[in-house]
């Protein structure tokens, strides 16, 4: 476990009729990228998928969110406040942001990058601090990992998404190939070696 990591216990959640996962952070991080591999696998083990995006000027670093649901009866892409069975967040302060749509007993994972957002670069706003912390008072189950070292010692830290797909799969019964069959699915052939250890180190950080 890194030194940004936050202890938690790691049980496979089991799954509901319904999952909503719901993938934050910030424009060029991937994030719509790791929803679709996220999407392909559970259609591939045979659930009901609906996904939605958000995108807040997310060419100029501006929030992404990406809703992703699946199961039976799926009948809209929306998650409410406090049905996300999962957060992902690509981004400290996305994280904060949306830690209200967590479940309960639901699951956050959380990437330690900080990137600091132009209302804060022309002093117009604070970037908050100790959010890590907060958010470890707030969670139950919060995982923090420094993604973006995990990637760049991969080989890119451009797959930092793929690399909290490999903490995600820890705690979703999907089986191990249908994570792989996606990466090869959704990633192209050049870059593929490169994230297939990206996401391994994911697991190696969720184990």
């Amino acid at each position: 476990m890194s030194v940004n990591s936050m202890p938690c216990e790691r049980p496979v959640i089991l799954m509901p009729k319904i999952i909503n996962v719901l993938l934050v952070g910030v424009g060029g991080q991937g994030t719509i990228l790791a929803s679709k591999v996220l999407t392909h696998v559970a259609i591939a083990e045979g659930y009901e998928v609906k996904m939605s995006e958000i995108h807040g000027m997310a060419q100029r670093g501006g929030s992404v969110v990406t809703q992703v649901r699946m199961g039976e009866g799926v009948y809209s892409p929306v998650i409410e406040p406090g049905e996300a069975d999962f957060i992902v967040a690509f981004e400290q302060l996305e994280a904060y942001r949306w830690a209200h749509f967590l479940k309960k007993d639901g699951v956050m994972i959380v990437n330690t990058q900080k990137i600091v957002p132009l209302t804060v670069l022309i002093g117009a706003s604070t970037y908050p601090e100790n959010i890590l912390s907060d958010l470890k008072e707030r969670v139950g189950r919060c995982i923090g990992l420094d993604g973006l070292k995990l990637a760049s010692e991969a080989g890119n830290a451009k797959a930092t998404n793929v690399v909290l797909m490999g903490v995600l799969s820890q705690y979703m019964d999907f089986p191990e190939d249908s994570w792989q069959n996606a990466l090869e699915a959704r990633i192209p052939a050049k870059l593929l070696e490169l994230n297939q250890k990206a996401f391994a180190f994911g697991v190696a950080e969720a184990k």
